[in-house]
């Protein structure tokens, strides 16, 4: 009998193990021992026959193995096989809104501007030639809304020149500017809508506040009710602040209260606004992961009493974790989304390799773009430099500190952010602020899937 790959760490009175395949087992300290010194006489046989199961231990020729283990393994990395399916366009960096956590400019950015109809036309055709068939055309800004009459272009536009491809269409908007018009045009072309609700009214307004001071509560709620009932898809995101980490419950409330069964916990981001004001609204790490503990046990709580709601964040783990299947969501991959996974097309022309690229960019460094509509094909976006850097620096496997974590075969990493906040795209230093995020959203979630049979089988649901 042999062992296949595996990182390790302590976990409570426990060894939490995993794999390359994302299997995961909780072994006893004499389990453990046995199983480091492949000593499996001297292990339970229930255990031994469980690690077999999950691909740690083998008793056949390596070539079989590799043939049982090879789908597992492409489960959790299904995302490689695809072309770029994301094409973010951001029609404009004008915003009516003021957020105090803004990622999209900062306090020096003064130039504002929207996509016209030949650049979009032009970032429409190269979308097209991703070889991927199911693409995701995501409307952003600044606020999209400004510039309705450019998201009915290019849906319009891309309707009619798609061939035999199948277009998702989203939007990400305050939802200020909602008109019944819109509403119309997002139900016949099925456009699902996100927003941003942060919470009740009080941690919302002041989050996020128009550019006259005034608040956003009120308006979101009733424009997500219109959308509601018009049918349209209607989803929100959350960002935490330091004034979020005060009362999580109030946080479940206001979404439950607007007919929301899902929550996406989103830390801060450094990048724009949210930086040049991070003494004001950020945090450490240990103190976003205990608000996040608090809230997502509150959420199972929830469930345990019958009100169905489930987290993103953790959404997106514990597929890969139970169900051995990885989202396509792009901070959670390895590679990392850049390019490969999204890219992103400014009202200029230009493309990014991501969001955050361009989120950069705007910061006044270019160091994430691909090339611009006017002058680049597809095929000369995927083998530009950046493209391959990007991939390269954001593969768990290769990066020190992260191939030899437990948690690897669930984590990603974001050059763009690496870059963004050290100058060097790759991590400089082991437990940095988004890792020791990430890890303590994972503590969380591992140590309720081994304390809470009754979280498990809510867990389950999620998936």
């Amino acid at each position: 009998m042999k062992s296949n790959y595996f990182n390790f760490k302590k976990f409570q009175d426990r060894y939490l193990i995993s794999n390359e395949q994302g299997r995961y087992y909780f072994l006893r300290p004499k389990d453990f021992e046995a199983f480091v010194k492949e000593d499996y006489a001297a292990m339970d046989p229930k255990v031994v026959e469980d690690l077999k199961d999950r691909f740690f231990l083998y008793d056949s020729e390596e070539s079989v193995f590799v043939e049982k283990a090879m789908e597992a393994y492409r489960g959790n990395k299904q995302y490689i096989f695809n072309g770029t399916c994301l094409h973010i366009f951001v029609l404009t960096n004008a915003c009516n809104m003021c957020c105090v956590y803004c990622q999209a400019q900062d306090s020096s950015q003064e130039l504002k501007g929207i996509m016209d109809e030949d650049t979009a036309r032009k970032a429409v055709e190269i979308a097209l030639q991703s070889p991927e068939h199911y693409l995701t055309f995501e409307f952003q800004g600044g606020e999209p809304l400004i510039h309705f009459e450019m998201i009915r272009f290019i849906v319009e536009y891309s309707e009619a020149r798609k061939n035999d491809k199948e277009i998702q269409y989203s939007l990400v908007t305050n939802t200020l500017l909602l008109t019944d018009e819109m509403i119309r045009f997002f139900k016949q072309y099925d456009i699902s809508v996100s927003t941003s609700l942060d919470g009740h009214q009080p941690l919302h307004d002041h989050n996020r506040p128009m550019r006259n001071g005034g608040g956003t509560f009120e308006i979101v709620r009733k424009n997500v009710k219109r959308l509601q009932d018009a049918g349209v898809h209607a989803g929100a995101i959350q960002t935490t602040t330091k004034q979020s980490l005060e009362d999580p419950g109030k946080i479940i409330q206001a979404y439950l209260e607007m007919g929301f069964d899902h929550l996406f916990i989103r830390p801060l981001t450094p990048l724009g606004y949210a930086k040049e004001h991070w003494d004001e609204i950020g945090y450490e790490p240990e103190e976003f992961v205990g608000f996040y503990r608090k809230i997502l046990r509150m959420i199972l709580e929830c469930n345990k009493k019958g009100l169905k709601a489930a987290e993103g964040h953790a959404r997106i783990f514990l597929r890969k974790i139970i169900a051995g299947y990885s989202d396509n969501y792009m901070e959670l991959r390895s590679p990392c989304g850049a390019a490969v996974g999204q890219m992103a097309y400014y009202y200029d022309g230009n493309i990014y390799t991501c969001d955050e690229g361009r989120m950069v960019a705007e910061m006044g460094d270019s160091m994430f773009c691909l090339g611009n509509v006017r002058e680049s094909s597809y095929d000369e976006l995927m083998d530009h430099r950046i493209c391959k850097v990007t991939c390269q620096a954001s593969v768990l496997e290769a990066l020190p500190g992260c191939c030899d974590c437990v948690y690897h075969p669930y984590c990603g990493v974001c050059p763009v952010i690496n870059y963004a906040s050290n100058q060097n795209i790759y991590e400089r230093q082991a437990n940095s602020y988004r890792c020791r995020i990430y890890k303590g959203m994972l503590d969380t979630i591992f140590e309720i899937l081994f304390t809470d049979s009754e979280a498990f089988q809510i867990f389950e649901s999620w998936v």
